[in-house]
């Protein structure tokens, strides 16, 4: 499994490599995008797509139509998630965990809750299910007062350890870091991005073309069968290893189907470079080649364009008739468009 994830990686390069400029950024930010989405919906947060992809474009300097403002907490996982792969090649030290924990959560609470931001927990912590007084403990994670010290030794060892390639470091990595539990909350997603900045470092790239995080919330229920499993072994870690290579293996699969959308989506733009498209059509048609959500109507594309009925009907009828959108057979006041092929 480990070959074969290599050999994905660079297969996964090359393909992009070849893709040119604009299309390699493209992917990268449906990659970053996808991974700060789906990395907090495993914690049962869902954030604002468009907010994450427009924080990202701008922190990257990328030119995409529809830029919208981010709130505090958006941005503050962009620029965590940024930060671990942008600057991957920087040590991971203590200050800079600290200062991801504070992005995480730049009030200082977790949904209503006052936690300890910025420093590891103090508390102990337990993961537990079930109704009130009948709760199941399913991990206790290590005494607070032993986490500084088990922190040292796993970031000296993040660092300093040459004996493993980096997929192989970012699986036990993501283990060790989960077991110490060492925050009061934001620990998956923390391990999540050191995860993805030791995959930047076995690409030597901090571009972005697949998302792990997307995975492992398809396959949520053996990520927390493994952990669990694994975490009462005697120290043999091999499942989990097995189950993170075919975890990221799946990753880089789902990829080829995003390439072949990003260059479906570069296509349409070289074939209609001299076309005459206003800002509000550029900005739907892009995202109905993102994966637009659920059909698309008249009334849809007044109130995303925040304009009236008649003027997106206007619009509608004008990119009919130069053959990009068609109606569907619904037809009537159900009418729905979709992109020719």
């Amino acid at each position: 499994m480990f070959g074969e994830v290599k050999l994905l990686q660079g297969k996964i390069i090359g393909q992009m490599n070849a893709l040119g400029f604009a299309s390699k950024e493209e992917a990268t930010l449906s990659a970053l995008t996808l991974d700060v989405v789906k990395s907090s919906e495993i914690e049962g947060e869902l954030l604002n797509v468009d907010q994450v992809r427009s924080s990202i474009a701008r922190r990257l300097g990328i030119q995409t139509a529809g830029l919208v403002p981010g709130d505090r907490h958006v941005e503050g996982i962009v620029e965590m998630m940024l930060d671990a792969t942008q600057r991957y090649t920087l040590p991971l030290t203590t200050d800079r965990l600290m200062g991801w924990h504070a992005a995480l959560f730049p009030t200082g609470y977790s949904g209503p809750y006052r936690i300890e931001v910025g420093r590891y927990r103090t508390g102990i912590m337990q993961v537990v299910s079930g109704a009130l007084g009948r709760e199941k403990v399913h991990y206790q994670a290590m005494p607070p007062e032993k986490v500084s010290e088990e922190m040292s030794s796993m970031l000296a060892w993040f660092n300093d350890d040459q004996t493993y390639d980096e997929v192989i470091k970012a699986a036990i990595i993501h283990f060790w870091f989960i077991i110490i539990h060492p925050f009061a909350d934001g620990n998956g997603r923390i391990a999540r991005a050191m995860t993805d900045m030791l995959l930047a470092r076995s690409e030597g790239s901090s571009e972005r073309f697949y998302s792990m995080s997307s995975q492992i919330l398809i396959e949520r229920k053996k990520y927390y069968a493994v952990l669990q499993k694994v975490q009462h072994s005697t120290g043999d870690i091999t499942e989990w290893i097995e189950w993170f290579l075919q975890c990221l293996r799946n990753a880089m699969l789902a990829t080829e189907n995003m390439t072949e959308r990003i260059i479906r989506k570069a296509e349409f733009w070289r074939k209609h470079e001299h076309t005459s498209i206003n800002e509000r059509q550029r900005v739907i048609l892009n995202m109905l080649f993102d994966g637009f959500d659920g059909k698309l109507k008249s009334s849809k594309w007044a109130k995303i364009t925040r304009v009236s009925p008649d003027t997106a009907l206007r619009d509608i009828k004008d990119l009919i008739a130069k053959d990009i959108l068609a109606e569907t057979d619904e037809g009537g006041r159900s009418a729905n468009y979709v992109l020719r092929d």
